[in-house]
């Protein structure tokens, strides 16, 4: 097949803009640019292979469940409203290669299979992740889903439309993973989660997850723990019947994978573009990619700076994409900002769980040479005797001798998982957990106890950082 050019050498006047990704850094990133620089000065041309645009992939579990009713609430902005404001956005179209030298990208039409060549003269990467997949026996049959995108969201729920059974396996227990098992049974389905860890969330200390898995079971969810995934055994009419390790089978109609992300960078690590050791793209605090003046990236298909470890990391989340994305918009437009780096803060929930943590857990801190002291409380969100006090446990973590912070984590029900924002702020400060005693928080019967469980958790911590001096 031919491959075209977009345009003859020298036929531009203006400076042009390549967007590669249609969701959450690669939108920002577009439309901060246009928004400092007028289509008269810089031509903007974005690819994304798939049919949505700027939406909440963070979403995608709560609308499969029901909780939000509508696949459009995820989306912030439509690909008519981009173009509307100038940018030249080209759906279900698929950057295939990139050639640093020649400034191009070679482009493939998923429908027609036409393929072109788009030079630019300012790129930005933002190929999110790539949900795993085992290369196993039945992985792909019909049944079985990833959910990573708009388009995977509502293949599962045409799945789930049409399938008779109400027996659904979750594969893996990180977020995907107790998201969607609370999916599965808000949609009225037996749900069995088969996943690898001691204990489910492994983002999360073994403690910790041991009181989500605990939960998830009086919720009726069958947790298996320590087990491999085998294969996908299916029935006479193809479709997926049963998922198998080395010593069971667990029947399903439906099996949903929650296995994790690696960083999307075929194209990047094929064109030499330097990648860490976790498989991302490498950039500095603007979000250039190192050693590339006119490339940059963010979303997740990058590493970021762990500001607790100084250490790069790969930490994908929504809220680092869409920061990153302005600060390439402005920075690529001409102006100047920095993306410092992150504390790893995450939030979720199961049914009325909810799970938050921030910074390192013990497997972290021992791995990077820290030696620390931890301390576990148990409180309420609210004063013990106001109605509907829900319990939380609070788990801190902090350097044995300096008393710094470490990590935070918290397992609990209505008011806990938002208080780990406390934690990151204190993390994001460099405070110690006996600074941390004297935080100024608000404080009614209605919303914490006298003294809020983060500051027990804190003192307690305090306490064992002085026994080991």
């Amino acid at each position: 097949m031919s491959v075209s050019e977009s345009e003859p050498d020298g036929a531009r006047a203006r400076e042009r803009l390549v967007v590669i990704g249609g969701d959450a850094a690669g939108m920002s990133a577009a439309s901060q640019a246009r928004r400092l620089k007028g289509p008269d000065e810089l031509e903007i041309v974005a690819f994304e292979r798939g049919h949505f645009t700027s939406y909440s992939a963070c979403g995608i579990p709560y609308w499969v469940s029901g909780a939000v009713p509508e696949r459009d609430a995820l989306i912030a902005r439509t690909p008519e409203e981009h173009r509307a404001r100038g940018i030249g956005l080209r759906l279900r179209t698929e950057v295939t290669e990139i050639d640093v030298a020649r400034q191009r990208v070679r482009a493939r039409d998923t429908g027609s299979g036409a393929e072109s060549w788009t030079s630019y003269d300012k790129l930005v990467i933002a190929t999110g992740a790539r949900p795993l997949r085992p290369e196993l026996p039945g992985m792909d049959a019909p049944g079985v889903h990833g959910v990573q995108t708009l388009d995977d969201g509502q293949a599962l729920l045409d799945t789930l439309s049409r399938t008779r059974g109400r027996r659904a396996v979750v594969v893996g227990a990180g977020y995907i993973g107790v998201e969607m098992a609370e999916a599965m049974l808000r949609r009225g389905y037996e749900v069995t989660v088969v996943h690898r860890g001691e204990e489910p969330m492994t983002t999360l200390d073994p403690d910790m997850g041991r009181l989500v898995r605990e939960a998830m079971e009086g919720m009726g969810v069958t947790m298996v723990n320590g087990a491999e995934v085998t294969k996908v055994l299916t029935g006479d009419d193809g479709r997926v019947r049963a998922v198998g390790t080395e010593d069971a089978e667990f029947p399903a109609d439906v099996v949903v994978l929650g296995i994790g992300a690696r960083p999307e960078t075929t194209l990047a690590r094929a064109a030499g573009l330097p990648l860490g050791a976790h498989g991302g793209l490498l950039t500095d605090r603007s979000m250039r990619v190192r050693g590339h003046e006119n490339i940059w990236a963010g979303g997740d298909c990058v590493e970021v700076l762990d500001l607790v470890l100084g250490q790069e990391r790969y930490i994908p989340l929504g809220t680092h994409a869409n920061k990153q994305g302005q600060i390439i918009g402005a920075n690529l437009a001409g102006g100047y900002a920095t993306f410092p780096g992150v504390v790893g803060t995450a939030v979720s929930k199961v049914c009325d769980l909810e799970i938050a943590r921030t910074g390192l857990r013990e497997k972290d801190a021992r791995r990077a040479g820290l030696q620390y002291v931890t301390a576990t409380i148990e409180s309420t969100s609210r004063a013990g005797y106001y109605p509907n006090a829900s319990p939380m446990t609070v788990k801190m973590l902090a350097e044995r001798r300096t008393g710094r912070l470490l990590g935070v984590q918290i397992v609990g029900r209505e008011g806990a998982g938002k208080r780990v924002d406390i934690a990151a702020v204190a993390l994001t400060a460099g405070l110690t957990v006996d600074r941390m005693t004297t935080l100024d928080l608000g404080y009614a019967p209605p919303f914490s106890p006298v003294w809020d469980p983060v500051l027990v958790a804190a003192r307690k911590a305090s306490r064992a950082v002085e026994q080991q001096r």
